[in-house]
């Protein structure tokens, strides 16, 4: 009993370290350390969904992401906005290096950002304003704001409609300061996650008076993110103030006679951006694909054309540390051979699983079915699976052809007309005893 009793309590630690360490591995930069307490709501939230937090300086000697080949971090945090050179091994290069290896990036500025993280956001599709900049809205800064009206009140209306990354939108306005952003429009994988008020601009104000802001009204960006092709997510905030305890609690208003708002919104988006940049939502999988002939059970060594084939793939998402059915209605399968010859919508069945019905085309090759599912916020699903379609044998041909019918109707008219006449031709006897009188 009590060997049972000391078993069951091992394996008991041994799930309680399983799901302490389910976020994974995170190593956070700081410019000093007074950002772990400033920013302390932040990083327990973290903390509280399984995330292993290790604080370091940015500049710290001994940083270092990767060993033998390996990282020794699912995650990494930059909250130094200051800092002119990482410490260590670390660099942009490490970084990016990070990134491609599928490591996420959660980064956040100030105006005081340096040239090191204006070149990580360069290499992400973004361009951070000058050391000093702020953004300024005259007309929509918090009644807090006394002097030049960097501290702004932004609606959730600028928020992207993305709710698996920004959550819901019926939350209080969000307290934004620090510098602004410009996103490479070109680039498909830029995500424009907050963008200022029309009225607001990104001006270092402590400088002469220059030609034009660095950006204007719409164009000026405050959060933006990247999902790499190899699915790494990256989140850029140009405010470090965003994610601290003083814009978590602190109650917001228009100095222009807006509302007022007990507490501001930043906690709740904060905390989603950060469940979708650290891949706690927005992840999918194909967990199952299989295909045959309809009728059939297994599928064959080669399709033949004008086949009927059943196609069904299954579709799980990420909810916390399981795996559930993905629900959409706008998945759809191609068979492709260099251009689709066939593109179909999947139908969903249930528990996930969706499937498509369809006759080969009457073209042989070498075939595969398809799936490329790209939307905002989820993890990119490509799935494609390759199969061989011969023509027909010669045995599988019809015998007689309903078309041709009619020749074959004329051909043995012919025939009988023949036997006709030749019948008639070899029997019938002349009378001569008539002929003679």
């Amino acid at each position: 009993m009590l060997k049972m009793s000391l078993t069951s309590v091992f394996l008991g630690f041994l799930c309680f370290l399983a799901s302490a360490n389910a976020g994974g591995e995170t190593l956070v930069l700081l410019d000093n350390l007074a950002i772990r307490e400033t920013h302390s709501m932040f990083f327990k939230s973290l903390q509280e969904r399984g995330y292993t937090l290790t604080f370091k300086l940015a500049d710290d000697a001994n940083l270092v992401l990767s060993k033998y080949g390996e990282y020794l971090y699912s995650h990494l945090i930059i909250f130094a906005p200051s800092v002119e050179e990482f410490g260590g091994a670390l660099s942009v290069d490490a970084v990016t290096e990070f990134i491609d290896g599928g490591g996420n990036v959660l980064v956040a500025g100030s105006s005081q950002s340096g040239d090191v993280l204006r070149e990580l956001a360069s290499e992400c599709g973004f361009e951070v304003d000058e050391e000093g900049a702020a953004v300024i809205d005259h007309m929509n800064y918090d009644v807090s704001d006394l002097g030049q009206h960097t501290t702004i009140v932004a609606e959730t209306e600028n928020l992207i409609n993305a709710p698996v990354i920004i959550g819901d939108k019926n939350i209080p306005p969000l307290l934004y300061q620090g510098t602004g952003l410009v996103a490479d429009t070109e680039n498909p994988l830029v995500l424009q996650l907050l963008t200022a008020s029309s009225s607001a601009y990104s001006y270092n104000p402590d400088q002469p008076v220059k030609e034009y802001p660095h950006a204007v009204g719409k164009n000026t960006l405050l959060i933006a993110a990247l999902q790499a092709r190899n699915n790494a997510r990256v989140l850029f905030s140009g405010s470090l103030f965003f994610f601290s305890d003083e814009a978590f609690t602190s109650s917001v208003q228009k100095a222009q006679g807006g509302q007022k708002y007990e507490k501001s919104g930043n906690e709740a988006v904060a905390k989603a951006m950060s469940k979708w940049v650290f891949k706690d939502s927005g992840v999918i999988r194909a967990s199952s694909v299989s295909h045959k002939k309809s009728g059939e059970k297994e599928p064959p060594a080669a399709y033949t054309v004008m086949d009927d084939v059943v196609y069904a793939i299954t579709i799980e998402q990420l909810a916390g540390d399981k795996w559930i059915p993905y629900e959409a209605d706008d998945l759809q399968l191609e068979f492709v051979r260099i251009d689709p010859f066939v593109r179909t919508k999947l139908q969903k069945l249930d528990n996930g699983r969706y499937e498509a019905r369809f006759k080969i085309p009457d073209v042989y090759g070498v075939y595969q079915f398809k799936v490329d599912y790209n939307r905002i916020g989820i993890t990119h699903l490509y799935s494609t699976t390759q199969v061989s379609v011969r023509p027909l044998q010669h045995t599988q041909y019809e015998r007689f052809i309903p078309s041709a019918f009619p020749y074959y109707v004329s051909a043995f008219s012919m025939m009988g007309g023949v036997f006709l006449f030749s019948f008639v031709f070899l029997h019938y006897k002349e009378d001569v005893k008539s002929k003679a009188e």
